[in-house]
């Protein structure tokens, strides 16, 4: 079992002081927008015998165990890491397995350069990922309903918006908003950058209308303004009032399969994902917005975001439950003086401590600090703290 030190990405919207003020370092007043736990060539956690990629790479079936290793291949499918949003991430939506098999195949084919800008597919593979609140959180999941978002535009009363409200009131559901998202980005960017700004400032008039109302689309419209105020014209502005707004109290969770859209907006949370960087963005970014190739992988289902709370699993795991196997997060909540847990897996786990003090396979763990354990490797948990635990199902 190697303790883990490991990378953080200064991503202009991390937050200052979410992860030093959980790690008990002074902030350096730069973003620090992610911790990365796990084996991503990218950026790999550094154990004492190399990195965890390199460690795995030397004796797969011994890190891994032969029944992740014969499903997933020689390598971690997850990458698990703590995320600190100060500002809004990128509208985005991930493809499915086959959809990123065939764009990557294409793009292989074309000679588009891996680092190229205007690259969509980076490898052949899906990215679900899934978003545990440590703080309360808020984020956008998943298209509104029609005429819930026809409403919600209705009610800024932007003049420029009323071709967008009857186009969500005159078709079937997924007809309305796939015209809807393609009239949007693929609008006049002068014209549209006025659009953002006076639908900004309905949103911030709104706001204020609501406060000590109890009005529930207050918080709604808050969130929309900030996301204005971070990204002046934007189109992806007015695509984020399509998608449903929700707030995680922590404990709460999200789970982000292929096609939805979504969007960070603030908070700090623990987030894992297959192992791919595979995205492709709405809006809310300066990168490169590939229109064409988005309306073929966004699903325009309209539903609730679905939130998550952990079931109760045997032995006091409480697990996030999700449809695919290539992570798999629960937690532990330890009391002192509490049952031993007794954490022994066929499959290699990751264990990461947010809260308190807990001990696990002889090593303590204070909040940020985490550790890989090798499949079959002997490992209990004690103490007094939250203890997240990351594997996979196979």
């Amino acid at each position: 079992m190697d303790r883990l030190a490991n990378p953080i990405r200064p991503y202009a919207w991390g937050s200052a002081t979410a992860i030093p003020h959980l790690l008990g370092v002074e902030p350096t007043g730069e973003p620090q927008a992610e911790m990365w736990m796990g084996a991503h060539p990218g950026a790999p956690s550094r154990t004492p015998r190399g990195t965890l990629d390199e460690v795995i790479a030397a004796d797969p079936e011994r890190a891994l165990g032969p029944r992740a290793t014969a499903r997933f291949g020689p390598r971690l499918p997850f990458l698990l890491k703590l995320l600190a949003a100060g500002a809004p991430l990128s509208l985005q939506v991930h493809p499915d397995r086959a959809q990123a098999e065939r764009g990557y195949a294409d793009e292989e084919r074309r000679g588009v350069p891996l680092d190229a800008p205007h690259r969509n597919y980076k490898d052949p593979n899906h990215k679900p990922e899934l978003i545990c609140a440590l703080t309360l959180f808020d984020g956008l999941c998943g298209f509104r309903a029609p005429d819930a978002a026809a409403e919600l535009l209705a009610r800024l009363e932007v003049d420029s918006l009323k071709p967008y409200v009857d186009l969500l009131g005159a078709h079937p559901q997924e007809a309305a908003l796939r015209e809807v998202l393609t009239a949007l980005l693929t609008a006049d960017p002068e014209q549209m950058a006025v659009t953002v700004a006076e639908a900004a400032a309905a949103c911030a008039r709104l706001t204020e209308q609501a406060r000590g109302t109890g009005a529930t689309w207050g918080a709604e419209y808050a969130a929309y303004a900030s996301i204005a105020h971070h990204y002046p014209g934007d189109p992806g502005v007015i695509a984020a009032m399509l998608l449903n707004h929700v707030r995680l109290q922590p404990g709460e969770a999200l789970y982000l399969g292929a096609g939805v859209p979504h969007a960070y907006l603030q908070g700090f949370g623990v987030e894992i994902m297959a192992n791919s960087d595979n995205v492709l963005r709405c809006g809310l970014t300066p990168k490169h917005v590939d229109v064409p190739e988005l309306l073929r992988i966004v699903r325009f289902e309209a539903g609730g975001p679905g939130v998550l709370r952990p079931a109760a699993g045997p032995d006091g795991e409480q697990v996030y439950e999700t449809p695919i196997d290539e992570f798999r997060l629960s937690r532990y909540v330890l009391a002192e003086g509490g049952p031993v847990r007794r954490l022994t897996a066929p499959t290699p786990q990751i264990l990461l401590c947010t809260e308190g003090a807990v001990h696990a396979g002889g090593l303590r763990l204070g909040p940020g600090e985490s550790v890989f354990v090798p499949a079959d490797e002997p490992v209990e948990a004690t103490g007094e703290g939250t203890l997240f635990r990351a594997t996979v199902v196979a």
